[in-house]
């Protein structure tokens, strides 16, 4: 028996190879079982090579696997650029129509497109393939059986008959799979949960943070790998009082969101990297102005266009520091998609709190792996409301180094949001004690960010591990081994990368080597950490691709040795 089932489907974009791994996943699921997706493709709406990959695990998981038990290939390509990839013991299974294989080893080959006509829907060559990995590694045809019916029983005429068909499709490519005489170590029953589940992707469980955090208004402009969060607003964000639009550009949307957040509501936009650079005097004027706003960077490679459709984690200097002169913005790294959840809606709350912009800062492979998660308990979330003028300081809108009241326009005070120095009341001045006042005020204000929470164990270990945002799962996963092989390694984690959780930073600086995974050249939270006072190393990577866990381990237990 088996605890794990990763397949790999790969083509070209078109193909449907994202969707296949997606529905394999999504069937998996619902049987119980626990899945975790990641894909890649191409920038071009359609062709070049794309693969999605699907794990099946009768226990949690943390990373979409590092070798494939099946590979479904679709073309010559696919097979020549992936198969290095195939377990020793690993299935391939192909669409004979598009190439032959010349190994007649663990391959089976198959007409998916003559197929699935055969079948009577001649759009269920995927489910053809399906059908037949599914019989391979012994998952219950009846789990996906009842997933078909579920998923197209929409209330539409000619549903039955594309159940049928695609019901036909599985069933034949399973025959197949059994003619064939090929199989994999069995997969383990699903386990039994304790707590209701549900499979959601990244985007989707931060959008549903900041609605529980009483988000407002969702203004944002599409871009990869970000529209997703616009688009999910635009279908799911209702209710009295609530506003979701499309904008025009970035720099419109960070115009709309001062303005929005200066007239009262809960904001927030989704953007990556070009948009955020975009986005920079915009946030400056809400750093300056003290406006509360959020913004949602989802990561891709960079710079300029770079890989619009990869992962990376290279905006983190960007989002800390997004605009020029003297400014730090709250940051908040979300790990996983149920981690997604409670950051989205912490970062509303950190915004109405300090009254400024906050960056919720995720990345493509997080933003849209699908993965099973506890459903998050709404009921723990705050909806922090901004401490609001009652007038008691008149037009003194900046006074003092501590949150002040916010005069909403119509309110009692005086609100004059300026984006130049300004005095107390917000009148424009450049006078030196005053730009020192005003500065120290504006930082100072942060210090009311003091809940941020993290992650120890093993704190008594001399080296210790700190990955972020989306590397924290192949880095759990790399801790996890180590420590059961004996090796003497800490652990740190947190979302909340800026500012950091005072205890955690403090720990931090009597470390005599903090190693930190990420997907950056410049290794750019280990410089974050340096300059702060830790003795930080980075673990980098650049492929657009995420970390997997024996390489990182291996690199671990190298620097393990030169710290020595």
């Amino acid at each position: 028996m088996s605890k794990n089932l990763v397949v790999r489907f790969a083509g070209e974009g078109g193909q449907g190879v994202v969707g296949g791994s997606e529905l394999m996943a999504s069937a998996a699921a619902q049987g119980g079982y626990h899945v975790l997706t990641f894909s890649t493709y191409p920038s071009q709406i359609k062709g070049g090579p794309a693969w999605g990959q699907a794990r099946i695990s009768s226990e949690p998981v943390l990373t979409p696997g590092d070798y494939l038990d099946v590979l479904v290939a679709q073309n010559r390509y696919a097979y020549d650029f992936n198969v290095e990839e195939l377990r020793e013991g690993g299935i391939v299974v192909y669409n004979s129509e598009e190439f032959e294989i010349e190994d007649r080893g663990r391959v089976l080959g198959l007409p998916a497109d003559k197929m699935a006509r055969e079948a009577g829907n001649p759009l269920a060559s995927t489910i053809i393939l399906i059908g037949a990995v599914a019989k391979m590694a012994g998952v219950d045809m009846g789990a996906l059986e009842a997933f078909i019916t579920k998923r197209w029983s929409r209330g539409r005429a000619g549903d039955q008959a594309i159940i049928d068909g695609n019901i036909a499709a599985l069933r034949m490519g399973a025959v197949e799979a059994e003619k064939s005489g090929l199989t994999l170590e069995a997969l383990e029953a699903p386990p039994t949960h304790a707590e209701t589940r549900i499979l959601i992707r990244g985007y989707e469980s931060a959008c549903l943070g900041a609605i529980a955090a009483g988000l407002d208004s969702f203004i944002g402009y599409p871009i990869s790998p970000a529209t997703t969060m616009l688009t999910y607003m635009e279908a799911n964000m209702a209710g009295e009082g609530t506003f979701v639009g499309q904008s025009s550009s970035e720099i419109e949307s960070i115009g709309a969101l001062v303005g929005a957040g200066f007239s009262g509501k809960r904001v927030m936009t989704s953007t990556a990297g070009p948009g955020l650079s975009l986005m920079g005097e915009g946030l400056g004027l809400a750093w300056m102005a003290e406006i509360p706003l959020v913004v949602a960077d989802v990561q891709r490679g960079g710079p300029a266009t770079g890989l619009p459709t990869k992962t990376e984690q290279s905006d983190l200097l960007c989002a800390i520091n997004p605009g020029h002169g003297d400014m730090t913005l709250p940051v908040i790294a979300p790990g996983d998609p149920e981690e997604a959840f409670f950051a989205a809606a912490k970062a509303v709350n950190w915004s109405e709190r300090y009254q400024g912009p906050v960056i919720l800062l995720t990345e493509a492979s997080i933003a849209e792996r699908a993965q099973d998660i506890v459903i998050p308990d709404a009921s723990k979330i705050t909806k922090e409301i901004r401490t609001v003028s009652t007038g008691e300081f008149g037009n003194l809108r900046y006074k003092g180094n501590t949150v002040s009241g916010f005069p909403v326009p119509g309110g009692p005070g005086a609100y004059v949001a300026n984006g130049s120095e300004h005095d107390e009341q917000g009148d424009t001045t450049h006078l030196p004690e005053v730009h020192i006042a005003m500065t120290e005020r504006r930082f100072a204000k942060l210090k009311v960010l003091n809940d941020g929470t993290f992650e120890a164990e093993n704190t008594s270990a001399d080296v210790v591990l700190l990955p972020w945002g989306g590397s924290k799962g192949a880095g759990r996963a790399a801790w996890l081994e180590l420590a059961a092989e004996g090796v003497d390694i800490g652990w740190y984690y947190t979302m909340y990368v800026s500012p950091l959780p005072e205890d955690m930073l403090a720990a931090l600086r009597q470390k005599k080597l903090v190693l930190v995974p990420e997907l950056n050249y410049l290794g750019q939270f280990a410089g974050v950490l340096r300059q702060q006072g830790v003795n930080a190393q980075a673990i980098t990577q650049y492929t657009g691709l995420p970390f997997k866990v024996s390489d990182l381990k291996s690199e671990i237990r190298t620097r393990l040795e030169q710290s020595k």
